[in-house]
């Protein structure tokens, strides 16, 4: 295995043409530049350089593995460069998690100003639920992350640091013609007897059920949609009503109407979850979410 001070001798050996002037170069003695080619002529198993009257100059196998000592160093170099790239934020990978509504308009948003101030780093959106992003943070997966308490809370992860970025409060999706669309804000037991639309297991607490307890009664009907333009598209249908959370009502069709919930109103908290040591350009990004 060639050493990288063996191969950077060999490549300023062959640019001077000279031991003398290579030692000068690299301010070692003419002597312990001699010492140190023949060294690496044993381990190529022979000569690399011509002895002249002046000087010296390479060989066909000093030729060949020059080239290849040019090629090393130049990755090394590069590779100096990308990580002190990363170190300083200004480029590398930066591998982003967050679950469904943040990416609708909150994580967005702070990506395209990080992308505008930060054009070299390459980034890697992610989306999956708060437990899996979190899973994914404490393994190395992940460099930052959204996340949310709902439905069970958002339990401490090793090696993983949470803070609180907002609250998110949910509220009704309607139909423009239901009768309660004009209303603004709805008292939640005006909607007992309609058919809800949402994703959870069947069986598991969700903040629906949660909220319609604190109201009294409990939901007539679960329609089980995962993606939101289903949900959206069962509502605009007249099949039933949604919780959608203040993060997603950008993307609310224009023939549906968002209506608060009052004091009954569902409310989850939205965490920035990073490494215990993250990366500059992840906090650049948790900066610019706490902006967004």
């Amino acid at each position: 295995m060639f050493e990288v001070y063996a191969l950077r001798l060999l490549v300023t050996v062959a640019d001077t043409g000279s031991f003398t002037r290579a030692a000068a170069q690299l301010n070692y003695t003419q002597s312990a530049v001699s010492r140190r080619i023949a060294w690496l002529e044993q381990q190529a198993g022979g000569p690399l350089f011509e002895r002249l009257p002046r000087g010296v100059r390479l060989n066909p196998a000093g030729h060949a593995l020059h080239r290849h000592a040019v090629d090393v160093l130049d990755r090394l170099a590069r590779a100096e460069q990308e990580l002190a790239a990363i170190r300083a934020g200004r480029g590398g990978v930066l591998r982003v998690g967050a679950f469904s509504t943040a990416n609708v308009s909150l994580l967005p948003t702070a990506l395209r100003a990080l992308k505008l101030a930060r054009p070299d780093v390459d980034i890697v959106p992610i989306e999956g639920r708060s437990g899996a992003l979190m899973r994914q943070l404490a393994d190395g997966a992940l460099d930052l992350a959204v996340v949310s308490d709902y439905p069970s809370g958002l339990p401490p992860v090793d090696g993983v640091t949470t803070t609180v970025l907002l609250r998110d409060e949910l509220f009704v999706v309607l139909r423009r013609d239901h009768p309660l669309a004009g209303a603004g804000t709805i008292d939640l037991r005006g909607l007992r007897d309609e058919a809800w639309i949402q994703d959870s297991p069947a069986g598991g607490p969700t903040m629906l059920t949660d909220a319609c307890a604190k109201a009294g009664f409990a939901p007539r009907k679960l329609i089980r949609i995962a993606e939101w333009t289903g949900k959206f598209g069962y509502v605009a249908a007249g099949l039933g009503v949604a919780l959608v959370p203040s993060l997603a009502a950008s993307a609310v069709p224009a023939e549906l109407v968002l209506c608060g919930l009052g004091d009954l109103a569902p409310r989850r908290t939205v965490h920035l979850a990073v490494p215990t040591t993250p990366l500059p350009a992840a906090l650049a990004l948790a900066d610019l979410l706490r902006e967004a």
